[in-house]
């Protein structure tokens, strides 16, 4: 059975490696090859710093050298930019990532469409935010009836705000203005889980983030502010999906030098 030591080894051994690789835009080659996903990496004023082929070709632009400097409202229609800013402040402002927002975006025959976005911060040397990293699904809907619409986009948004209160299916079924069956489907067509599963994961992701951004705080009180009823109801799930205690895993991210998290505490 693998021990706390034994995995705070491999991750010293992994961000050492990271840390030697010479070139850090082999993503953007790698998700060149991937039509219905948009990489990008912006810096802190929102510039693209570099963009994947498939991102170049929604824009309409030439090569992908063409939205280097450049910003979404540069790129994108007003109304999805305006978006996609507020996201990137977000992220710059609290350090945190962002799973699995439902967007409106431009797919490669310039029609919109809708897609799954993830956001996550880059640190500097300081532990400062630098930039952000951003990875896009397209969602792809099959038949003539698609399966987003913007209640149902704006439901999302609902929970991923609110994952602290109590959320009943029913009350986020009606706000999408759908049967609570209905909704559950769509859920598990586009998120592939359960309602249910999808608040879960937004627990937990919230979670783990507020484990690491103030090591002083309780365990208890992170466990209320994200929708849990006590500390044990956190770590029996937190255990469940990562393997670790959120005990563990903070001082798992503590350890590993070269983290956001060490840098800070220096």
């Amino acid at each position: 059975m693998e021990t706390t030591k034994g995995r705070e080894a491999l991750e010293h051994w992994r961000v050492e490696f990271m840390g030697r690789v010479t070139n850090p835009l082999f993503a953007e080659a790698l998700f060149d090859r991937v039509p219905d996903i948009v990489f990008s990496v912006k810096d802190i004023q929102g510039r693209y710093v570099c963009i994947s082929e498939a991102c170049a070709e929604r824009c309409g632009l030439k090569s992908k050298a063409a939205a280097v400097g450049r910003t979404a409202h540069e790129l994108f229609p007003q109304h999805m930019a305006d978006r996609y800013v507020r996201q990137d402040e977000k992220v710059f402002r609290t350090g945190r990532p962002l799973v699995d927002n439902l967007d409106l975006t431009l797919f490669n025959n310039r029609e919109p469409g809708w897609c799954l976005t993830s956001k996550v911060p880059l640190f500097d040397a300081t532990g400062d935010v630098m930039g952000l990293a951003c990875l896009s699904k397209d969602i792809h809907e099959p038949g003539r009836a698609g399966l987003v619409d913007e209640r149902f986009a704006a439901t999302i948004d609902f929970i991923q705000a609110n994952y602290g209160e109590r959320l009943r299916i029913d009350s986020l079924a009606r706000r999408a203005g759908m049967s609570a069956a209905q909704f559950e489907r769509r859920m598990r067509r586009i998120f592939q889980l359960s309602a249910g599963q999808f608040i879960m994961k937004t627990r937990i992701d919230a979670a783990a983030e507020r484990l690491v951004e103030d090591v002083r705080e309780p365990i208890a009180a992170i466990a209320l502010s994200v929708g849990f009823c006590d500390q044990s109801a956190l770590s029996r799930q937190f255990k469940q999906v990562t393997g670790l205690s959120p005990r563990e895993y903070r001082q798992l991210v503590e350890s590993v030098p070269g983290t956001a998290v060490s840098r800070r505490k220096r």
